[in-house]
């Protein structure tokens, strides 16, 4: 196993970013994973706090760690951040750059908290890039954030309206293919009932997906203990 820190320069934000790669022994082609972080982290923190690398490692997988700063993976309507355009152009650099299976069924993506919104809404926005999508204790109803006055931070990054496309439940709602889904949430999580009214909503549409509770809170000891039953549902 290796593990590679790369600087490239993202296009979509007009300066230099990086990226970890945890890339398995052997030529490739290689199954990917990608993982966002959460609001008050950066992409270093998943190897900081978990033990992913060796998760990756039994698995033959490769995992790609992204930074999104505080941008909820958003392509922000007031501000020079186009977070979203940016994870999408990693993407396609990693499928340049590296040995990969280029195609949806070998392409995953998954985050926690901010991440985890993030990796739902690209999943179920751009199907024909992600095979699956995993989420720990997501910050899933963007709209209802977004309707406190006192979430300064989503109205800076999205203006005087919420879009749609932003939104996990909308997207959900469209007709078409949708990648597999799973997400969990800690019962001790401030964010449980927003996972709880999602799980809701997609049994009412009819959407297959699996969630699970555990016991656990909005920390690293949750998502370490989890993420190996997301990297499986990725594989499978």
């Amino acid at each position: 196993m290796s593990l590679l820190h790369v600087n490239y320069f993202s296009k979509p934000l007009g300066k230099q970013s990086a990226m970890y790669v945890v890339l398995p022994e052997g030529d490739g082609p290689f199954r990917v994973v990608y993982e966002l972080h959460g609001y008050s982290d950066d992409y270093t923190i998943w190897l900081r706090r978990s033990n992913i690398e060796r998760y990756a490692e039994e698995r033959g997988l490769m995992v790609v760690l992204l930074d999104g700063a505080t941008s909820f993976y958003i392509d922000s309507r007031t501000e020079n951040a186009a977070y979203e355009a940016h994870i999408l152009e990693s993407v396609h650099f990693v499928d340049r750059t590296f040995h990969t299976l280029p195609d949806a069924k070998n392409r995953a993506i998954g985050g926690l908290s901010m991440g985890g919104y993030g990796c739902m809404k690209l999943g179920l926005k751009y199907p024909e890039l992600f095979g699956s999508i995993a989420s720990h204790s997501g910050a899933l109803d963007l709209a209802a954030m977004y309707a406190n006055p006192e979430d300064k931070r989503l109205h800076s990054l999205l203006g005087a309206h919420m879009p749609p496309e932003e939104d996990c439940f909308a997207l959900s709602a469209r007709s078409g293919a949708k990648p597999a889904i799973y997400f969990d949430c800690g019962v001790d999580d401030f964010l449980l009932e927003q996972n709880r009214k999602f799980h809701a909503h997609l049994d009412q549409l009819g959407v297959p997906h699996v969630y699970a509770e555990h016991p656990g809170n909005h920390n690293w000891a949750y998502w370490d203990e989890h993420i190996t039953t997301a990297l499986d549902f990725h594989f499978a």
